[in-house]
C-alpha cells in the first residue's frame, strides 16, 4: 500500500509502528465513545428544554452543519499541522464542548454547541483517518476496517455509560462533565504514540484550507455516498420499518438497528483479513450485494425474523465500503492523506444526512417500503461502483 506522493520520515520508519496502531485504534475508539455519550442523553436534554420534535429537528441540525462545515477545511488543517496535531486538537475540543450541551439554557444554544461538536467530531474523524493510512503504509497491509470497528465498539461503550448514567439518575451536566475528563485524560495519554507525520506544507508555502473535493475523488465518493445513505437509512427507519410495515412491537422495533449494528461491527473486525484475501475492490462488489440482498428480502418478505435477517445482511455488506473508501482516498497519488479523506467524507457524509429526510419524504408521498427500493437501488450500484477502489 506505500504511494510514493507521501514518503513517510525516517523517524516515522523507526518509531514503534505496533504501538502507533493501538494509538489510532484508542482514538476511534474515543471519537465513538464520546458521541454516543451525547445520543444517549437526547431524550433528557429535549425533555429538560422542553423541545418539541420539530425544535430538536432544528437543534440536531447544527451537528449537521458543523460536521459538513469542518470536512471542508479538515484536509487543509491536517496539511498545514500535520495529522496527529488535528487528531489530539480536534479530541480535546470535543471533550471541552461535551460539558456545555448539557448546560445549554435554550435551542440556540443548543444549536451553536451542536455546530462546534460537530466539527470537532468530524475534524478528529478525518485526522485520525489520516494516521491510519500511514500505519496502513508502514504495515503494508490492510488496517483501516479494524479503526473503524473500534468506532462501532467506543459507540456500544459510550451508549453504556449515557444508559447507566441515566439509570442512576446523574443528570446530562454532571455526566458530561464525568465524561469528558475522563476521556480528556484518555486522549491526552494516548496522542503521543500517534505517527509524528510532517505537515505536507512547507514554512512559507500558501494553501487554502478551505477545500470542496477534487474531480479524482467523485468516484470513491459515490460509494462513499450510497453505502452511508444505506447506513443512515438503518439508523432512522429499521425500527420505523419493524414497528409500522411488520406490525411489532417497540421493544421487538429496537432489535432492527441492533441486528445491523452487530453485523457491522463483526464485518469491520474481519474486514482487513477480507480485504487483503479477495482484494478491496471485490470485497465492496460482495458486500453491495449482501447489502442489497437482505434488504430486497426485508421488502419482499415483511416477517420479523426475515426482516431481521435482512436487517444483519445489510450491516454485514456496508461494514467495510466505507473504511476501504477512506484507504483508497488516503492513497490517491499526487494527493495529501487528509484531503482526499476528507473529500470522500464531505461526500459520503451528504449521503448520511440527506438520506434519510429523503426517505422520509418518499416514504409520505408514498410508503415506507417504496421508499426503501430507493435504498435497495442505491445500494445494488456498489456491485458495479466498487471498480473505482480497484484504480
Amino acid at each position: 500500500m506505500s504511494n510514493p506522493k507521501d514518503t513517510l520520515p525516517v523517524s516515522i520508519q523507526d518509531a514503534s509502528v505496533p504501538l502507533a496502531r493501538w494509538a489510532v485504534l484508542a482514538m476511534f475508539f474515543a471519537n465513538g465513545a464520546l458521541l454516543a455519550n451525547w445520543l444517549a442523553r437526547i431524550p433528557q436534554i429535549q425533555a429538560n428544554l422542553a423541545l418539541s420534535e420539530g425544535e430538536l429537528g432544528l437543534a440536531l441540525m447544527g451537528m449537521a452543519v458543523g460536521v459538513l462545515t469542518a470536512l471542508t477545511m479538515a484536509g487543509g488543517l491536517i496539511a498545514r499541522f500535520g495529522s496527529r496535531a488535528v487528531t489530539t486538537g480536534g479530541g480535546v475540543l470535543l471533550c471541552l464542548l461535551l460539558p456545555f450541551l448539557g448546560l445549554m439554557p435554550n435551542m440556540i444554544g443548543l444549536w451553536i454547541t451542536l455546530f462546534l461538536f460537530g466539527a470537532a467530531m468530524s475534524t478528529m474523524d478525518v485526522a485520525m483517518n489520516a494516521q491510519g493510512v500511514d500505519v496502513e503504509r508502514l504495515l503494508k497491509r490492510s488496517v483501516m476496517s479494524s479503526f473503524h470497528a473500534a468506532f462501532s465498539i467506543g459507540g456500544f461503550v459510550g451508549a453504556a455509560i449515557g444508559a447507566g448514567m441515566a439509570f442512576l439518575g446523574v443528570g446530562p451536566a454532571l455526566h458530561f462533565v464525568l465524561a469528558g475528563a475522563l476521556f480528556l485524560l484518555f486522549i491526552v495519554l494516548i496522542s503521543p504514540r500517534l505517527l509524528p507525520v510532517a505537515p505536507k506544507i512547507e514554512p512559507g508555502m500558501t494553501e487554502s484550507v478551505f477545500q470542496l473535493p477534487a474531480r479524482a475523488l467523485w468516484p470513491l465518493g459515490a460509494v462513499a455516498f450510497c453505502s452511508s445513505i444505506g447506513e443512515g437509512a438503518m439508523a432512522d427507519w429499521s425500527g420505523v420499518y419493524l414497528k409500522t410495515i411488520v406490525g411489532t412491537v417497540d421493544g421487538v422495533a429496537a432489535f432492527g438497528f441492533a441486528a445491523f449494528s452487530i453485523t457491522m461491527t463483526i464485518g469491520r473486525l474481519l474486514g482487513d483479513n477480507l480485504a487483503m484475501r479477495f482484494g478491496a475492490a471485490n470485497l465492496v462488489r460482495a458486500g453491495g450485494l449482501c447489502a442489497a440482498v437482505g434488504l430486497l428480502l426485508a421488502i419482499i418478505l415483511p416477517q420479523v425474523a426475515v426482516v431481521l435477517l435482512g436487517f444483519a445482511a445489510v450491516g454485514a455488506g456496508l461494514s467495510i465500503v466505507v473504511p476501504l473508501a477512506f484507504s483508497a482516498a488516503g492513497n490517491i497519488p499526487n494527493l495529501p492523506s487528509g484531503v482526499g479523506i476528507a473529500g470522500v467524507a464531505t461526500i459520503g457524509y451528504a449521503g448520511f444526512l440527506a438520506g434519510p429526510p429523503a426517505i422520509g419524504l418518499l416514504a409520505e408521498a408514498t410508503t415506507l417500503r417504496v421508499a426503501m427500493l430507493l435504498v435497495l437501488l442505491l445500494v445494488s450500484s456498489l456491485i458495479f461502483t466498487a471498480q473505482a477502489l480497484r484504480q
